[in-house]
């Protein structure tokens, strides 16, 4: 009898660790999924609190008018720990991704096209001082703007989760999208 009483702690301790084994990596999923809602929801706070002041270094008056080089110089400052990119400053804002945990800024007027747009006086889709830009063909044309228009600064981040579960269960991203659209003081 005694010699059955000195087995058990040691079948209980072996049912222990296959228990462990069997809920481990459901608390690990768990636990990385709360890290990575917690970087998602860094990055949206932070994204939102740097197109507003992209928008309003856009929108200020002042001798020398603000360029979109002073704009995204802006966002980039308010984007801490965030890697942003100004491929096509005034648009189009497409549907492209991203690159992978990065962004894209975008200074255009409100609601603008998905499709590069020509030079035409009736736009109003850029930080005044900006005068013509050169034509690529894949980004819009730049006015300057003037009249008090109204100018919308955009960023659009493509977030990967680092989960590999949470990787495939988002295809590998999670657009997150910020706008912030300021009336202009010149």
């Amino acid at each position: 009898m005694s010699n059955a009483r000195r087995r058990l702690p040691n079948l209980q301790s072996s049912q222990g660790i296959v228990e462990f084994a069997l809920i481990a990596p459901i608390l690990l999923i768990l636990l990385f999924g709360i890290v990575d809602f917690g970087r998602l929801i860094f990055v949206y706070a932070t994204l939102n609190q740097a197109v507003n002041e992209g928008a309003r270094t856009a929108i200020r008056s002042s001798p020398l008018l603000p360029t979109n080089i002073d704009v995204e110089t802006a966002v980039k400052q308010h984007a801490v720990a965030v890697s942003l990119a100004n491929p096509c400053p005034n648009g189009p804002v497409t549907s492209t991704l991203p690159p992978a945990n990065q962004g894209w800024i975008y200074i255009t007027e409100p609601n603008p096209p998905s499709s590069a747009e020509p030079l035409s006086p009736s736009l109003e889709d850029a930080p005044g001082g900006q005068m013509w830009a050169q034509i690529s063909g894949s980004c819009s044309a730049t006015n300057p703007a003037h009249d008090h228009a109204a100018l919308q600064v955009t960023i659009r981040y493509n977030f990967v989760p680092i989960t590999p579960l949470i990787q495939q269960l988002t295809a590998n991203h999670i657009i997150i999208s910020a706008a912030a659209t300021y009336k202009t003081e010149y």
